[in-house]
This record gives structure tokens, sequence and C-alpha cells, in this order.
């Protein structure tokens, strides 16, 4: 996996962020947030390494008795925490493609489409315009290209330090760093 580096004008839409280890905001330590817009007027993303424990249909009555009542449900991010967003991968040869805010009759009918994998996320990562380019330039985050085995983990606190420790050797040393360095 490589680091991407771009400049801080080109759109990151479709990397992943990578909370650097030192930052400590409890909405953001050990995210990995995928990049689903980004451009002038602001970022958005979802962090894929918050879940819930629940699925969605133990989030309402609509989604009880639905087809998508086993989708994981997961943390997005601090915006919106109320707001339900549907976002499907489809595998494909060339990588993957994802399908951001899609309906919900929409994502009962790509289930049933082989190599979907469907995930629901209440709440976002937003940020305003230029906001992000500012955290960038202060090494807040760490941008990386979509690991193409990316599903194929956990996704829990564990991708963290998976996708950290696979962008280089110094990145390994601080991704396996305690939470409490006190215990080193």
């Amino acid at each position: 996996m490589r680091e991407r580096r771009k400049s801080l004008k080109a759109s990151i839409a479709g990397s992943l962020l990578l909370a650097h280890p030192v930052l400590r905001d409890p909405n953001f330590r050990r995210t990995v947030v995928l990049m689903s817009a980004h451009g002038t007027d602001g970022a958005m993303g979802v962090v894929l390494n918050r879940p819930l424990g629940r699925k969605l249909g133990d989030l309402n009555a609509e989604f009880a008795f639905s087809p998508l009542a086993s989708v994981p449900l997961y943390c997005g991010g601090p915006v919106e925490p109320k707001q339900l967003l549907l976002a499907a991968w489809q595998e494909r040869d060339d990588g993957f493609q994802l399908h951001f805010g899609i309906e919900p009759d929409k994502a009962t009918m790509m289930m049933a489409e082989e190599g979907t994998h469907l995930r629901a996320f209440l709440g976002y990562s937003g940020w305003s315009g230029g906001q992000l380019e500012r955290e960038l330039k202060q090494n807040t985050w760490i941008v990386v290209e979509v690991p193409a085995d990316l599903l194929d983990h956990p996704q829990d606190d564990g991708l963290w330090r998976k996708v950290l420790s696979s962008v280089g050797d110094d990145w390994q040393l601080l991704a396996q760093e305690p939470d409490d360095t006190s215990l080193n």
C-alpha cells in the first residue's frame, strides 16, 4: 500500500484518511475514514472502524422485518449522529465501486447482486471548505489508497493498525504503540 502524495488541491474522494497516531480527538482517534466527497466546498466521509455492535434491524421498526435487517451499523462520525446513511461496495475486477447515500429500496435491490457489501452509518465525518486542507498541512491525517482487501479485514479497532502498518516500516512501529504509552 502506498501513502498518497497529492497536491492538497486535488480531490481525495475515494481514498482513506488514517488518523495520525498523535491525534487525540476522541471523535477521530485511531479512525479510518473512507472519503466520499472532497472539493472546495468541503469534504465528507464515514468512519469505517467504529462498529456499534448492532444491526440495521435493531434501529427501528421500519428495518426490523426488511431484507436490510442484518446490515451492520457503524458510527460514521460526529456530524448529524442520528442521520442514517447507507453505503454499498461492489467488487469489480479493477477494484470496487462505492455507492454512497443510497435509498433503502435501492440497497435492497443491490443486496441481491453478488460481490455487494452493505453498511449502515449513523452520522458522518465532515469538513467545511478549506478545513481538511489545513488539517492535512498540519499532518493530522495520512492519506492512503484503499487497499483491495479492505473488506476482508474486520471493520473494528484493529483496522487502523492494519492499514497504517501497511504504509511503511515507520508507520508500522507507530501503529503498534499501546493506547497508554506509560505501559511501555
